[in-house]
């Protein structure tokens, strides 16, 4: 039988969606609340009924099992009956970051040769054009008001009957795709298993967040991408808890508004997000949600100070962690009554971690190395990318592209992405450390380090700087980080220079593409 965990396993005959859908409303839980929207609340029997309306639409469609169905839609309840309708039905959903642009998903969906594509009316403007010259896509759904000769998914979902007998899939059957971010080029498309949904729940979300059928979990992180799935569907159906959406951006006050009326017990957000709403100073008594008892944080490292401040605002431990699209969720964690911000705590239990030199050999305690990663959540592989799959999956191992230290007490460190990481006079330099004692300042609101070369050609850091609202960013005030890096950190690491811009370049998912900031440099 697949192994979900350390003594968990999955039937062979396994469709995920009946696990974490149907499986409440047979167990006596079809009144709870499944999820909350924009538009109101909705039961697990109503989620339920949602789900099979959708994968019984999506058949009528045309679309049979193994078929591809790509998502661009906003986060609502249509979102998961979408996603785990198709997946009852055996199609394979294909959720789309909905920040793209119009050649992106003219790239993606030419990649995925998915059938339909579902989006919602707001994003049409970006995705109509991308549809044209699609040799496999057949159909256009709109969720919302469509143009002439177009499908509106509401009308598809009222005329499709509501009870759907979930397709003969097995645990090691591809269940959906996800792309992923782009922060080093390309997206890439990720094949995920329907046994990789209960492992993540189990290893994760039990094992480490401790989430309980009371809760009410709001992931600002979007459901499009690994990181917001995991947060927004996978763990509170797993448990029969509660899911809070926001189909708008997750700004600040849009985050905080949500807080203060749903009242959840978990948030979910990324590094950025949590140093703005901290940063909001018109707002800077206002703590949001008064049950909420614990957070978590991934797409980046998490800065000490940022967790530091955001524990006293309001009273609730980050579990600040490292997951990626490949292993689905996190991986490599802080636990509850022992985070120390600053670092990414220690694996998951489940997982197994271990950090390697240029020639594949194990480093040393305190010694940085590229994270490696084995565990039962580990994508199949790439699509179409063979000689990717091949440099980024060796046997049950699958390379992050991360660097880190293992300290003494057994606490990974992030030092920055293997070609983010240079050298400077000898010393390997962590952009993520000069970025994190920059934003120890209290005029700097974000940050990021690449190298530049000197007109002598040798290599030293250059930071790009993001000030508080009001900040002023002149020669004085570079003088002044400079001196203030310096007695922080190894003085050798401080940054020659320093470009103040209004916003760093970033993928969906919270990641700086410094490989950007490089091209300016």
């Amino acid at each position: 039988m697949p192994e979900l965990g350390p003594g968990v396993y999955a039937p062979r005959d396994f469709n995920a969606a009946v696990a974490f859908i149907d499986r409440h409303v047979q167990e006596g839980r079809g009144e709870r609340v499944a999820v909350i929207d924009d538009y109101g609340a909705t039961t697990y029997a109503g989620l339920l009924e949602q789900v099979n309306c959708a994968g019984n639409a999506l058949r009528g469609l045309g679309l049979r099992q193994e078929s591809r169905v790509a998502m661009i839609m906003q986060d609502s309840v249509l979102f998961p009956a979408v996603f785990w309708g198709a997946i009852k039905a055996g199609i394979i959903p294909i959720p789309l970051n909905t920040l793209l642009h119009t050649h992106d998903y003219s790239s993606i969906l030419a990649d995925s040769r998915a059938q339909v594509v579902i989006v919602s009316e707001s994003l049409l403007t970006e995705v109509r054009p991308a549809l044209a010259g699609q040799r496999c896509l057949d159909t256009l759904v709109v969720d919302g008001t469509p143009g002439a000769g177009e499908h509106t998914l509401s009308d598809l979902m009222a005329a499709a009957e509501p009870a759907l007998e979930a397709a003969p899939t097995t645990a090691d059957d591809v269940a959906f795709w996800l792309y992923s971010s782009g922060s080093t080029g390309t997206p890439k498309g990720v094949l995920h298993l329907h046994r990789h949904l209960g492992a993540t729940a189990e290893l994760y979300a039990r094992g480490v967040l401790g989430i309980e059928p009371d809760d009410v979990i709001f992931s600002a992180a979007k459901l499009f991408f690994a990181y917001g799935l995991g947060n927004g569907m996978t763990f509170p159906f797993a448990v029969g808890a509660t899911a809070v959406y926001l189909a708008g951006r997750p700004t600040p006050e849009a985050v905080m508004d949500v807080m203060r009326r749903q009242q959840p017990t978990i948030y979910g957000g990324v590094p950025t997000l949590y140093a703005a709403i901290l940063a909001d100073e018109a707002n800077s008594r206002d703590t949001g949600s008064q049950r909420l008892r614990r957070c978590l944080s991934a797409g980046e490292a998490l800065p000490r100070e940022v967790g530091e401040r955001w524990q006293a605002r309001f009273g609730a431990e980050i579990l600040d962690g490292v997951g990626s699209t490949e292993m689905l969720h996190i991986f490599l964690s802080n636990r509850p009554g022992a985070v120390r911000y600053g670092t990414s705590g220690e694996p998951v239990p489940g997982y197994q971690v271990r950090l390697a030199d240029e020639q594949g050999h194990d480093v040393a305690v305190n010694e940085v190395g590229e994270l490696l990663v084995n565990g039962p959540s580990a994508c199949m592989a790439y699509w179409n990318r063979r000689d990717k799959s091949l440099d980024t999956f060796e046997g049950r191992w699958t390379r992050t592209g991360d660097k880190y230290y293992r300290d003494d007490d057994g606490y990974y460190h992030y030092c920055g992405r293997t070609d983010d990481m240079f050298k400077v006079s000898g010393q390997w330099v962590s952009p993520f450390e000069v970025e994190s004692a920059l934003i120890g300042h209290d005029q700097v609101l974000e940050a990021a380090v690449v190298p530049c070369e000197t007109d002598d050609e040798l290599i030293k850091p250059k930071a790009f700087v993001v000030l508080k609202q009001g900040g002023h960013g002149d020669a004085q005030l570079v003088e002044d980080l400079q001196h203030f890096v310096k007695d922080r950190i190894t003085p050798v690491k401080y940054p020659r220079w320093i470009e103040f811009i209004d916003e760093l370049p970033k993928t969906a998912t919270g990641k700086i593409q410094r490989f950007k900031l490089r091209a300016r440099t």
